[in-house]
């Protein structure tokens, strides 16, 4: 009769050798199936390189199609990546059909739709921009150069990418605006034309000829290189200010700040100069002190001695 060490060595060795039979069954079993799966993963690859070679064709096309003829380049990079991207994904998803077997597109998308909502949380600015840029890029309307200004950003437009535009402030510092800020906000462009209206206030007194101060003011403004005297010229009687009659003045020039600020310098010097030599003044505030009691003229100038 066996003892009981030889019998616990027994049961050992037995189950050793069931143990070691499964792992090469098995084994066998995994390298039949794949032998035997071998052409349909050839096949898989197959797909995908027929699919990969379709992606660069299609990119190809799009630059050849839209290269010379959409504004910004970037947005043909856009239609490029997000073009190949999907037909690599269509290839992908043909070539798992093929090398699965029981694997579905339903499955993956099923799987994508799961995972893609934590994505959207997560990179939720990050695709807001993404769009915000794309849908900008689309409008052209915001070009390249161009200065605008929104929510107190002033600037000359230097670069749009699909997440930032990249605007220099008139006085040289670069500011990075997320698309999504000009997307939602409304935005000044400046130059979208290249000349805009400009204007200034001039102020006559109270004494003066109203239509002929009117008319050498817009002869002044007419005669300025910078002014775009056949767009026309207006001149406005504004209102009765404190001391004056204030003439609302407008015309047309450049329509960059610097054009702007250049003409409204012109335009002011030869104001000045037509009304200095017209004899008519431009009033300026008047201070009229009131005194109680009665105090002598020679007095008035006199520091040393106490008002009475």
């Amino acid at each position: 009769m066996p003892t009981p060490d030889v019998s616990r060595l027994s049961n050992t060795l037995t189950d050793g050798v069931t143990i070691y039979q499964q792992v090469v069954y098995t084994t066998q079993d995994l390298a039949s199936g794949f032998i035997e799966r071998i052409p349909y993963f050839v096949a898989a690859l197959i797909v995908l390189g027929i699919f990969w070679l379709l992606s660069i064709l299609f990119k190809k096309v799009v630059h050849k199609t839209l290269g010379a003829r959409v504004r910004h380049q970037n947005l043909v990079k856009v239609f490029q990546r997000i073009g190949g991207a999907l037909i690599l994904f269509i290839g992908f998803m043909i070539a798992m059909v093929v090398a699965i077997p029981g694997f579905t597109p339903a499955k993956l998308i099923g799987a994508l739709g799961i995972g893609s909502v934590a994505i959207g949380f997560a990179f939720q600015d990050i695709f807001e921009n993404f769009l915000a840029g794309v849908l900008i890029m689309l409008r052209e309307k915001m070009r390249i150069g161009d200065v605008i200004e929104c929510e107190d950003i002033t600037g000359k437009v230097e670069h749009i990418t699909l997440r930032e535009t990249h605007v220099r402030k008139l006085s040289g510092e670069l500011t990075v605006v997320p698309n999504s800020i000009l997307f939602k906000n409304p935005v000044e462009i400046f130059t979208d034309v290249d000349q805009r209206r400009h204007q200034v206030v001039v102020g006559v007194s109270y004494d003066t000829q109203l239509d002929h101060a009117a008319a050498i003011i817009r002869r002044a403004v007419e005669d300025v290189d910078d002014v775009l005297a056949s767009k026309g010229v207006d001149i406005f009687a504004q209102e009765f200010n404190s001391s004056s009659v204030d003439f609302l003045v407008r015309w047309w020039a450049g329509s960059t700040p610097r054009a702007g600020w250049e003409s409204k310098d012109k335009v002011i010097r030869a104001i000045k100069a037509a009304l200095d030599d017209a004899g008519i003044e431009i009033p300026f505030p008047y201070v009229t002190h009131t005194f109680k009691e009665t105090v002598p003229v020679s007095q008035l100038g006199d520091t040393t001695q106490k008002t009475p």
